[in-house]
């Protein structure tokens, strides 16, 4: 009998696996939505927003940012949690089906070998006032087009990023012992 972690590791999976798996349920008329990200801490913002995202298809792939590419776009210090403890927690939540770490400065070439039906990302990424992607912000958002994907920017819940919740940690009171 498989326990919880077994089904929590079994959803982490190497990209050509992982393309094979979506190319298979997509041939049944299944929907791929995709979106990817730091996930350095976990926090609210981040489960409304995969939930959301799940609910737009049949099975939701998160693409995980490796340490290395964490460290490109947040900076030293980061990330807090390594890449595979990361994984892990994204893989346990319900709403993720599938976790692939990459390392590239983009998702760009992930999307491009997994040709998921649906890209999502959040409304932090739009350009213009009409809601469309701002593709220099978010050059996935070209890739995806190109193959006929769909992207969608879904609401930004303000007041609740990793970038806050480290602010609000650092500023903590130190408590004597």
């Amino acid at each position: 009998m498989k326990t919880l972690l077994d089904l929590t590791q079994q959803k982490i999976r190497s990209r050509d696996d992982l393309a094979t798996e979506i190319q298979r349920r997509q041939q049944v008329g299944e929907r791929a939505v995709f979106t990817n990200g730091c996930f350095d801490l976990l926090h609210l913002g981040h489960v409304r927003y995969l939930q959301e995202a799940r609910e737009l298809g049949e099975f939701l792939v998160l693409g995980l940012n490796s340490d290395e590419s964490v460290r490109q776009l947040k900076g030293v210090g980061r990330p807090l949690v390594p890449e595979q403890e990361r994984a892990e927690i994204m893989a346990s939540l319900v709403c993720i089906d599938y976790v692939t770490i990459f390392s590239e400065a983009t998702a760009s070439p992930l999307l491009d070998l997994l040709r998921p039906a649906i890209y999502v990302k959040g409304a932090d990424y739009a350009g213009a006032a009409d809601g469309t992607p701002d593709t220099k912000r978010l050059p996935e958002a070209k890739i995806v087009q190109a193959y006929g994907g769909v992207v969608r920017l879904l609401p930004y819940l303000q007041h609740h990023s990793t970038t806050e919740l480290i602010a609000k940690i650092q500023h903590l009171p130190e408590r004597s012992s």
